[in-house]
């Protein structure tokens, strides 16, 4: 592993800084920073603050006090790069004798002109400013009170669900557009930093998990980094997990390429054949042995192989003898999946494509097509998701009032994706704990309305839905 060196005051971090220290990660493998301590910088600025700004740089690995001189440091670390401003290349640099009794190297930069900083672009990822714009006709035409909605919240605390879905990771890069090629009519871009985000089924579990429940995830990975990283996700979320390895697959990984905000390109590495006997045999073994005490199960489909025909038929039967919630997704974006093949839920949450293709029907009006699926599959709750017209809800033919709409709450629209997920398993787990079809889709549709203000898959708080609901 190489490692660079940097040392400075640091005191109010500026864009001249953030570019120094940009350079010196893109320099080596581990940036170590030291902080002139104190006694050596007198601008009045305590070294504890200036170490704490300086450790919330995402381009900084390890930073420190320096109480000895940086020379003294340096002969004693010995790292492999140090790096220096410009304005110090012409200038008397008493590191260089230290640096080639060891084969380090000494480089000046002030970095690059064409900079936009990685700090500010991590703001896209995990700042939640959302406003969101209540839908009061709609909470009126319901009775619904927000006292009862954040009682419904604090009883998800008594679930255990239990997620059984597609694994995926989300990675977004982030790039600096650099203009069109000459050669080609060819966007160009430069990557500067990579997020990557639980997604898939994993991301329901987490859900579920953050708003209160006790959950078990049930999925299929390959054996790579990936399957780390989720593993390694879930686990810091304390929510147990069977992660079966398939070696005739990657674990499914989704990259999104973006500048200002937009997304310029998706690439998808992935299977989507379905898993083996086996693997099919030990997973229904793990339900069998794990059904007991669940009170929601969750399928999250996205057609990549692991919720095959056996699997689902099993464990729907099993859910029915146990008289357990179910609820189910079956995505259709870049996919051709199937809503229709799960029977019996408690509630589906497609899109308006994905009815159309599994009743192969573009024409009829969204009541029809809801009443079509209702008698194919036996589901009790439909939930149409509409994009920026909101959710249509269908409720049991039964009842009094059959349909009715939520218009899209959030007005501060950064990445739709996942927006499904959340609503899902918001609006699942609410019926789950008594809540009625109408109050469960608000809440669906608050938790869809926090996902989509900001980019990439974060498990949703529910302080953050309390906040909305204050």
């Amino acid at each position: 592993m190489k490692k660079v060196f940097v040392y400075g005051d640091f005191n109010i971090l500026h864009p001249g800084h953030l570019r120094l220290l940009k350079f010196a990660k893109e320099s080596g493998d581990y940036l170590i920073v030291g902080l002139n301590s104190d006694d050596v910088s007198d601008k009045g600025i305590n070294q504890d603050i200036r170490l704490e700004s300086i450790e919330a740089t995402s381009y900084v690995d390890e930073a420190f006090i320096l109480d000895t001189t940086p020379l003294e440091y340096i002969k004693k670390s010995k790292p492999d790069i140090v790096v220096k401003g410009k304005e110090h290349e012409s200038r008397i640099n008493d590191e260089l004798d230290i640096l080639s009794s060891y084969g380090g190297k000494l480089l000046f930069s002030s970095g690059e002109i064409a900079f936009s900083s990685m700090d500010l672009l991590q703001r896209e990822f995990l700042s939640f400013n959302n406003k969101l714009q209540h839908s009061h006709d709609y909470l009126s035409r319901h009775k619904i009170e927000f006292k009862k909605l954040k009682n419904i919240i604090d009883s998800f605390s008594t679930l255990k669900v239990l997620v059984i879905g597609d694994t995926i990771v989300d990675e977004y890069i982030t790039c600096e557009p650099l203009g069109m090629s000459q050669e080609d009519p060819t966007i160009v871009v430069s990557p500067l930093a990579s997020n990557k985000f639980i997604g898939g089924g994993a991301i329901v579990a987490s859900h579920a998990k953050t708003l209160g429940a006790d959950v078990k995830f049930i999925s299929v990975v390959g054996d790579d980094e990936n399957k780390e990283y989720v593993q390694k996700g879930l686990e810091n979320l304390n929510i147990e997990t069977s992660l079966f390895c398939d070696n005739t697959r990657p674990t499914t990984l989704k990259q999104r390429f973006r500048a200002n905000n937009k997304t310029l390109l998706r690439v998808n590495h992935l299977k989507q054949h379905s898993i083996s006997k086996d693997i099919e045999n030990e997973i229904l073994k793990d339900v069998k042995n794990s059904i007991d005490g669940i009170d929601l199960i969750i399928f999250s489909d996205f057609s990549y192989g692991l919720l095959t025909n056996k699997i689902i038929k099993n464990i729907t039967k099993l859910g029915i003898e146990k008289n357990i919630f179910m609820a189910a997704d079956s995505q259709s974006s870049s996919q051709i999946g199937d809503i229709s093949k799960f029977k019996k839920m408690t509630l589906v949450t497609p899109t308006e494509r994905e009815i159309r293709l599994s009743l192969n029907d573009f024409e009829s009006g969204l009541v029809v097509l809801s009443e079509k699926l209702s008698k194919k599959t036996d589901a009790s709750y439909i939930f149409t998701t509409l994009g920026a017209e909101g959710i249509m809800i269908y409720n049991n033919p039964k009842a009094k009032l059959l349909t009715d709409n939520i218009k899209a709450l959030g007005t501060n629209i950064k990445d739709v994706s996942g927006a499904g997920d959340s609503l899902l398993t918001c609006s699942a787990m609410a019926l789950s704990v008594g809540a009625n079809i109408w109050q469960s889709a608000y809440l669906g549709s608050l938790a869809a309305a926090v996902q989509v203000s900001r980019v990439g898959n974060i498990p949703i708080k529910k302080d953050e839905i309390f906040k909305e609901l204050d």
